[in-house]
This record gives structure tokens, sequence and C-alpha cells, in this order.
């Protein structure tokens, strides 16, 4: 693949924060192939897909702790592995669940990790602690943490090195729903204050929930990239309809033009319409008509919101399908 790179881009190219191709070999197995991404700046980009898929492997690439089989990488500015040292001095990265000393307390542990940065990095120790809410809890021994106050102590240890870019694998793993809204809200005040946060997830609801874009990453193949929007409002067309005797209903409904399928989904009856169906307004109104002319009592009638769940099951159910 001549010519095609891996980026983490340059001040002057506000978009394609990232632009590249690499793959990476373990032996006869490809873990990664032809991965190409556009990762805009100052956004929080999820990096996603099931576990297995390649995304830790990515980010080994590009923290220096492997190598591409194929391709070349750039990273803020700098080629890489000759500029690891200054590009990764603007990172921060969290690989897997962090590690700290138990026995000391969260600012302990921060103080021996900012010996080992420049020396600014120690005076940045109390805004840390203080951007993670965990000033109050800061002389407490570690071990007396919760993983979701270790996750965010993490995060203060990357902040040590005032970065742009930050790198979170899996940061929302075992974290309750307490925890995974502190880390959501956290995410979103970073990334106010201009820095990209790159967060690998198989957790698709909550990517969905924290993200402004993403990436879907299956087998190591990159199958769908594009902000939130742009991947959600794409996908397959479907209409939720709350009414009497549902079976009776779908019959009725599965004749109509546009109408692909309609079936019970949980409490409601499910239409999902054809990529050729008429526009939402028509097709409601013509559902509706049929229902009301058969005597089917209508409680209510709303669109359903493609998720990312539903694109990645439904792009992963074609590629199988094409194996």
């Amino acid at each position: 693949m001549p010519g095609r790179q891996a980026r983490i881009g340059r001040r002057e190219k506000p978009r394609n924060f990232w632009r590249g191709a690499l793959s990476k070999r373990f032996g006869s197995r490809l873990a990664l192939h032809e991965v190409d991404l556009d990762v805009p700046r100052g956004c929080a980009f999820g990096f996603l897909g099931p576990n297995g898929a390649g995304k830790t492997t990515l980010i080994r690439l590009l923290l220096g702790l492997a190598e591409p089989t194929a391709g070349e990488m750039r990273l803020l500015g700098h080629d890489l592995p000759a500029g690891a040292a200054p590009a990764l001095a603007r990172v921060g990265a969290i690989i897997e669940e962090p590690r700290f000393h138990p026995h000391l307390s969260g600012r302990e542990n921060l103080a021996v990790h900012a010996a080992a940065r420049e020396p600014a990095a120690h005076g940045r120790i109390d805004g840390a602690l203080a951007r993670v809410g965990l000033t109050a809890r800061a002389d407490e021994r570690v071990k007396a943490y919760s993983l979701g106050m270790r996750q965010r102590l993490g995060i203060a240890r990357c902040l040590l090195a005032d970065p742009e870019l930050l790198i979170l694998d899996e940061p929302m793993n075992g974290l309750d729903p307490a925890g995974i809204g502190e880390l959501r809200a956290l995410i979103a005040a970073l990334v106010a204050e201009g820095r990209t946060v790159l967060m690998s997830s198989h957790l698709l609801d909550e990517v969905q929930r924290t993200c402004d874009a993403a990436a879907i990453i299956d087998d190591g193949r990159v199958i769908a990239q594009g902000t939130i929007r742009e991947l959600t409002g794409g996908g397959p067309r479907a209409i939720d309809i709350a009414c009497a005797h549902r079976t009776e209903a779908a019959a009725l409904l599965t004749s109509t033009p546009g109408v692909a399928r309609a079936a019970d989904h949980g409490d409601v009856l499910r239409v999902e319409l054809t990529a050729d169906a008429p526009a939402d307004r028509e097709i409601v109104s013509e559902l509706l008509r049929r229902l009301l002319a058969s005597g089917v009592a209508i409680e209510r009638v709303s669109p359903v919101a493609v998720s990312l769940e539903h694109l990645f099951l439904n792009l992963t159910t074609r590629l199988e399908d094409r194996s």
C-alpha cells in the first residue's frame, strides 16, 4: 500500500486529525487489515467493535507498543517510530484498567508519575484531581477507591501531560451506571476544552451517548465510520405502532406497498419499511388509514431511531452472508 499513511494530525488540518491505513499480522492471523480512519480534532471519537475485533491492537500500534506489518504512522506531526518521544509527550492513554500503587494515596500516585515527566507536570496535580472530581478523596489510599474512581484517577494521570489526545481503551468496562454517567460527563468536559478523546469500546449504546463520531471495526476491518448522526441516519426505516390485535394488524399491513415486514416487537407492532417506501408522513398516513378502516384501535405511532447497535448487527450480518 505505497503512499498510504496513518496520521494523527497536524494543527493546520483541523479535520483529518488522523487518517491512514494500517495492517498488523500475528503469524498467520491478520489482526488489522488496511485500517483507514478520519478523526476530527476536538471531538470524542468512538472506536468500537466486539471483543477481539482489533481495537486494542490499533491502540498498541499508536503508542509504540507494537509495530505495523504494513503502512506508516504519523502522530501529532511526528513520524513514528522515529518521532515517538515528542509525539507521545502530548498523548495520554489508558489501556484496560489503570494500575496504581494501592498503598499510596491518589495524590501520591500522581506525584510518582509526575516525577518521570517534565517539571511542569508536578504543578498540574491539584488541577488534574479537581478536573476529575477527586480533590476530596485525593489523600485516601487508592486501595479504597472504587473502579470508577480509579478510572478517573487514570484520566487525572493522563492530564499531567496536558495532552492534545487522550486514548481510552474500554474505559467503561465494569462501571456501574453512576460511574458510567460520571465518565461520560468527564469526557464531554475534556472535549469542550479542545482535546480529542479516542475511546475504544464494545458498548455501542455508550459510544452513541458519549461520542460525536465513530468507526465500527469487525474482524480487523473498518466497516463504517462517520459522525453519529451520519451513522444512525442512514439505517433501515421502521415505525412502531401501539395498537390492539397486533397479529391481525401485522397481517393487514404486510401487504401495504413500502412495508418489508410487520411483526410483534415487545408491546408494539414494528413495521419495517423498504428502501423505496414513501416519505414517513405518507406511509404513516396509509398505515393508519388501513388500520382504522379495519376497526383496529391505535394508541400511538412513533418512528424507530436507528441505533449504532442496530447498524452494527445489520452490517456484520451482511458480511457473514457474503463470506
